[in-house]
């Protein structure tokens, strides 16, 4: 099961006591402000939960895969997630306590 950006809307409005159009205001706000931090270069370190960045991939020469033909690859700038040490071992507790399978649980 997905959870989808208004499933987590209706959690925090639930949870808070704030209109589901308030929280979706906030939640909004919040993930345009980790996407515009990313775009100017800044790291984003939220304590507990992880580390957004931004890492670079060099220019390289790829393949067309049906062709064969070479394609030139311009620089591009990758966003990535660490996960912080307590969000991994909550993660991992809870999941071995509900007994969830191993490998993918999509």
């Amino acid at each position: 099961m997905n959870v989808t950006k208004a499933d987590i809307v209706d959690k925090i409005a639930n949870e808070t006591g704030l209109t589901k159009l308030e929280t979706k205001a906030v939640v909004d706000g919040f993930l345009l402000s980790i996407i515009d931090a990313l775009a100017e270069g800044k790291r984003i370190e939220l304590r507990g939960f992880g580390v957004f960045s931004v890492k670079s991939r060099k220019p390289r020469m790829a393949r067309n895969p049906r062709t064969g033909e070479p394609v030139p690859l311009e620089e591009r700038f990758i966003p990535t997630f660490k996960v912080s040490s307590e969000f991994q071992e909550k993660v991992h507790d809870r999941l071995r306590e509900s007994g969830a399978p191993t490998g993918d649980l999509g």
